[in-house]
């Protein structure tokens, strides 16, 4: 055959072959260039929707971690609030203790005394 076009062509029967393996060649190319081509297109749409999976999933857990710092403030606050509400209504009743017993040492009568006596021993104690 190659024989064929040389003499149809009326050039040598290497040159026909040299031009045949090239087109050849480039053909085989062109196959495998369309081939890997594909394949690359199928394997960027598969690794785009693990990355967007991805991104879905660091995006729900971002949100689930807010949610969950939120209500861990909230409840930390509810704590604090309560706390701070036992301790004013201690420190109020220390503070109207604290009054009771002054107004008893001013209504102490051995109060200018340089000597203390039991009532005023239990005043103190009870301020301790």
């Amino acid at each position: 055959m190659i024989g064929f076009l040389a003499k149809l062509l009326g050039v040598d029967k290497w040159l026909v072959s040299v031009v045949a393996a090239m087109v050849l060649a480039g053909a085989l190319l062109g196959a495998v260039a369309y081939i890997d081509h594909r394949g690359y297109v199928r394997a960027a749409i598969v690794y785009q929707a693990r990355i967007d999976k991805l991104v879905n999933d660091y995006h729900t857990a971002e949100i689930a971690e807010t949610e969950r710092q939120v209500a861990a403030n909230n409840a930390a606050k509810a704590r604090e609030a309560a706390r701070i509400a036992k301790m004013l209504a201690a420190n109020s009743k220390l503070e109207t203790r604290i009054k009771e017993l002054a107004n008893e040492a001013a209504a102490d009568p051995n109060a200018g005394e340089p000597v203390l006596r039991s009532p005023s021993v239990r005043r103190i104690n009870e301020v301790r």
